[in-house]
């Protein structure tokens, strides 16, 4: 029997139900999935269509399990925790006082030292397998992730800076890195999907709509660990606060963007995945569902860290863990996720 750590219901209609020692997720009389609460992980709703009983969510609340909801774009709207999650007042202090002190500039370069070299590694392996059969694009690719990586280099300098002096310029950091990233995928993807440049906010087309569909569903999967870890998912320190932005879940999914979500969309376009939009230039209903079990699926893929291969769902708990031990003191740097390639 496969073990269910994920809920995603999506279907217009349905409802999730509580019985016995599982949630049911039915549409009508038809049974369309079932979750063992013992092993289940985290909830998602991605459909205003889909109800939820009071006894589900009393019951995901006691044991910990989130319920996330995302509208048809992949943007989180709302979440449901327990009142007690979210582990001690330690680390919620010492985290809250990083901003002031020299741990916050610390992370923030970490993470962004992390994301650009990451970016640079999936163009390297990108093009591992075009060496013999498309040397020129190869090559092309290569270069670009030098040019990328080149930006984390101009990091080092930065180290003295106040944090909200230095955010101005990871920013440009990051955004020249993007540049070479996003111009060098252009290449490799396919000229049957249109796709021209890198959108986030509104995006019509195919690529760009199904990049910021994984990147919504990544977000909870970050959200998710910092809350297990005991952090605060608002109190970040690369992505500025504002009344309802998780700026610390932002930050941290710029470590797994490229691997949690790039590397799959890049492989799925590059045979051939089918992605139908609706006439308002979403993606249809169908597409959302199918991506989303990929991405379930690609976050069991296992990666290498810490000299071992752990799952990528796995490696983001474990990265908010260290987050928060370093925030308490208990390690001398936090080191961040780097991707192999």
């Amino acid at each position: 029997m496969t073990i269910v750590h994920e809920l995603f219901a999506d279907v217009f209609g349905s409802h999730i139900g509580k019985h016995s020692e599982r949630l049911m997720y039915t549409k009508g009389k038809t049974v369309l999935a079932q979750a063992p609460l013992m092993h289940l992980q985290q909830v998602i709703i991605a459909s205003r269509g889909v109800s939820i009983s009071a006894d589900a969510i009393a019951e995901c609340c006691e044991r910990g399990i989130p319920i996330f909801f995302l509208n048809s774009i992949g943007e989180p709207v709302a979440s449901i925790y327990a009142p007690g999650l979210g582990g001690t007042v330690l680390t919620r202090r010492a985290q809250l006082a990083s901003y002031y002190d020299g741990r916050g500039v610390a992370i923030s370069l970490a993470i962004a030292e992390a994301k650009i070299n990451n970016q640079a590694a999936t163009l390297k392996y990108v093009a591992k397998s075009r060496k013999e059969s498309q040397p020129e694009l190869y090559d092309l690719l290569r270069d670009a992730a030098i040019e990328t990586a080149s930006q984390a280099d101009k990091l080092f300098g930065l180290r003295d800076m106040a944090l909200d002096d230095l955010r101005v310029y990871l920013m440009a950091f990051e955004a020249n890195a993007a540049v070479h990233y996003w111009a060098a995928l252009r290449h490799v993807i396919p000229e049957m999907y249109g796709w021209t440049e890198r959108t986030t906010r509104g995006a019509t087309d195919p690529v760009n709509s199904l990049l910021n569909y994984g990147y919504g569903i990544l977000r909870t999967r970050v959200e998710c660990a910092l809350h297990l870890a005991g952090l605060d998912s608002f109190a970040g320190f690369i992505h500025a606060d504002r009344p309802g932005k998780p700026s610390l879940t932002l930050d941290m999914m710029e470590e797994f963007r490229s691997v949690a979500v790039d590397r799959l969309v890049i492989g799925l376009v590059n045979r051939r995945y089918n992605i139908p939009m609706t006439e308002q230039g979403r993606l249809q209903e169908e597409v959302r569902r199918g991506f989303a079990g990929k991405m379930k699926d690609h976050l069991q893929a296992t990666v290498r860290y810490d000299g071992a291969r752990f799952p990528i769902a796995a490696v983001i708990q474990k990265q908010a863990r260290r987050l928060a031990a370093y925030l308490r003191g208990e390690t001398e740097a936090y080191l961040p996720y780097k991707a192999e390639w």
